[in-house]
Parts: C-alpha cells; structure tokens; sequence
C-alpha cells in the first residue's frame, strides 16, 4: 500500500499487554485447527471431503493460494481508485480533488463510516441489534482524520477486478458443493482496514430470519468468502469462536460478561497470506478487533445462500429493504454471476469458466460489458439478506 497511506500505529492502552497474550494464544490454537489449504476436488470433480468435514466442524476454512499475483495487481489497481474517489467527508457529493465522489449518486447504500479505531455497531439497535456489546475503542493518533469508510456495499459495481473475483470457477463450485447447485447471491462488500484506524466489528452472528425455524441447520443461512488482498493477522482480522455454527442464537453478552471483556477465550484468528480465501459460515460467532497493527487488512468479501433458504422467505432489514424473496427477484440477482463469470473469461481466457446450472438450465447468456456495467449500478438494492 502507498506509503502515503500509512498512519502511527496505536496500542490499546492499559489493555496492550493482555490483548497482545490474548493474540499470540489465539494464533497458537487457530493453527491446532487443520482447517486449511488449497482448494481440492476429487477425480469426481466434489470438493475435498477433508475440506468438508473441517468447515462443518470448525465453521470456517481458509483456502490458500487461490489468488494469484496479477489478480491481486488487479485488486490492488481498483483499491486505490476506490480510495482516491471517496467522499471528501460523509455525505459529500466531491472527493478530495473536486471530482463526484464514490456513490455520490448512487440510490442503494455504498458507504460505511466510523470514527477511527471505533466500533459503529457495537451495542445499538444497528443491524437488527446483532452486536450486542461494544468492543473496546483505543485511541486514535493525533493525526487520523474525523471519520473513515470502513466497509463499501455493492462493491462489484465499483470494482471489475472483485467481479472477476465472483466468477471465479473454483470458489463457485465450493459454493455449489456447499450450498448445492442452484445456490443464490447474498451480497459483496469490501472490507477497508487501515492500520492505526481501522474500526472494529463487534462480536455477531450473521443471519436473522431462521433461527426458530423448524428446518434450521448449521448452514441455513449461508457462508461467506473472504478474499484477502494483503493477508491478515491476529491483529487485524477476523476471529471466529469454532463449531459455534452449530449452537443457535447465541446469547452473546452472557459470553462477554462471563469472560470479563471481548477477548472471547475461544475463539481464534483467521490468519492468511495474500490470495488467500476464507469461507466461513454465517452463523459462526465471529468479529474483529480495531485495527492498531500497522498493517492493512483489505477483503473482498462474498456471499451466497441455499435457494431454499431464500425463495418465498421475507428478508431484509440488514443489508436491504424488508422482502418477500420471489423466483423474479432471486433470477434478477443472480445475474451478477453471470457477469462474474463472463468479466474472468475476458480477463483469464486459458481459465476454464465456471457453469452455473441455474442460468444453463433457463438458457440465459451474460455478456460483461459497458453496457452492463451501467446496467448494475445500485444492483445491491436486491441483495437477499436473511
């Protein structure tokens, strides 16, 4: 990253010594887990049954090496034009050289902002109430600016190079392989975390629509991936409590009162090198710390839902206005698949693109072009959260 960038890293105060112990402990048990390596097939073409068998138990896996060189390039390139285009300040129409901003005019919701090192969900009604207690917020070096945005909504529109990333062939036959052949979008955002700044995501789970269901199960409600542009660390990234998928709603300010601060005694880092991929299950506890290392964390992250856990399933509320999720609306946006796969056929032709049987059984045909790039702005209007 452009050392333009780069800010003074903090420490967490009175809390640095315990919270760097509670680091290394984590990273120690994260690697105990054997939930990771590259993506495998059998000769049959189904995933791994290894791979299988440690993401149901553990709640997530990280795929290593998924990502290579000039695809990062590619990420990296959209990056730093997402970051020269944002808002001057919340709410701004201009960027900082007097140009329209990011999502300036965009209808659906694009940008989230937070106070430096701060935590903007943690303990409010935000997101249905799913982050019941606030992390705790260092404090900001001298020089960090009012606000950041923290996390980009509807991020293909913005980023070819995270289209290219959707359609990758070997990431949606894991999503077939998990979520069966028809599964359906959820929806895709960056994550931005900036060394010194970067603001927490208090501890959660994803999901609120079938937890009293009578068909509920461990996947219900569906996995994410987390593509990751720099790598992560313990410092900087994601912590998971593992098979938590497999315990319901959770009450999780009993867990952090139990345990006397958000430094959950069982959960673990998920730690990756550039290129790396993590699929994780959206029931899983999981949330990360602010970001007071000195390096940058940036995700490109993905999601995707069995079509029985959306169609006719009355959603929202999260990411997107409350709906009754019908075949017209689940069809229209998964058409961003088939933009994904078309935009990596350009770019990677010797590739062997990815068939999704749901668009090959109805005969559909998708084309990235100009034409559709303007066709998907504000695309995330129809995200199918639940």
């Amino acid at each position: 990253m452009d050392g333009s960038r780069q800010t003074t890293a903090v420490d967490y105060g009175p809390e640095e010594a315990a919270m760097q112990a509670y680091l290394r402990d984590g990273e120690r048990r994260a690697a105990a887990l054997g939930n990771r390596g590259p993506i495998r097939f059998t000769p049959s073409g189904e995933l791994h049954p290894d791979i299988v068998e440690a993401y149901w138990r553990c709640g997530f896996y990280i795929f290593e090496g998924v990502l290579k060189a000039d695809e990062l390039a590619d990420i990296e390139r959209d990056l730093h034009d997402i970051l020269d285009r944002l808002p001057a300040e919340r709410g701004a129409p201009l960027d900082a050289q007097g140009r329209p901003a990011l999502g300036a005019d965009s209808t659906a919701p694009n940008l989230l902002w937070s106070k430096p090192l701060g935590d903007p969900f943690g303990g409010t009604k935000l997101a249905n109430g799913r982050h019941p207690v606030k992390m705790f917020e260092p404090t900001a070096a001298a020089d960090a600016p009012k606000e950041v945005v923290y996390l980009i909504l509807g991020s293909l529109q913005f980023s070819e190079a995270a289209l290219r990333v959707y359609g990758h062939p070997e990431l949606l036959a894991v999503a077939a392989a998990i979520n069966g052949p028809d599964f359906t979008p959820f929806n895709e955002a960056l994550f931005i975390k900036e060394p010194g700044r970067g603001s927490s995501v208090a501890w959660h789970q994803d999901g609120t629509t079938h937890w009293d269901s009578p068909e509920w199960d461990q996947g219900v409600h569906g996995f994410n991936f987390m593509a990751q542009l720099y790598g992560c660390t313990a410092a900087n990234g994601v912590w998971v409590v593992p098979g938590s998928h497999k315990l319901g709603k959770i009450d999780i300010a009993s867990l952090v009162a139990k345990a006397g601060s958000e430094r959950l005694p069982d959960a673990v880092p998920m730690i990756a090198k550039p290129g790396d991929v993590a699929i994780t299950n959206r029931q899983a506890l999981h949330g990360s710390f602010a970001n007071t290392s000195k390096d940058w964390r940036v995700t490109v992250n993905f999601g995707f839902h069995r079509r029985k856990s959306v169609l006719g399933v009355q959603g929202g509320g999260v990411h997107n206005a409350a709906a009754v999720y019908d075949a017209d609306r689940i069809r229209e946006r998964a058409r961003l698949i088939g933009y994904g796969i078309d935009a990596r056929r350009q770019r990677f032709p010797a590739e062997t693109s990815y068939v999704y049987k749901a668009h090959a059984e109805a005969g559909f045909s998708y084309r990235w072009s100009d034409e559709a790039r303007a066709e998907i702005k504000d695309y995330n209007l129809l995200d199918l959260s639940i």
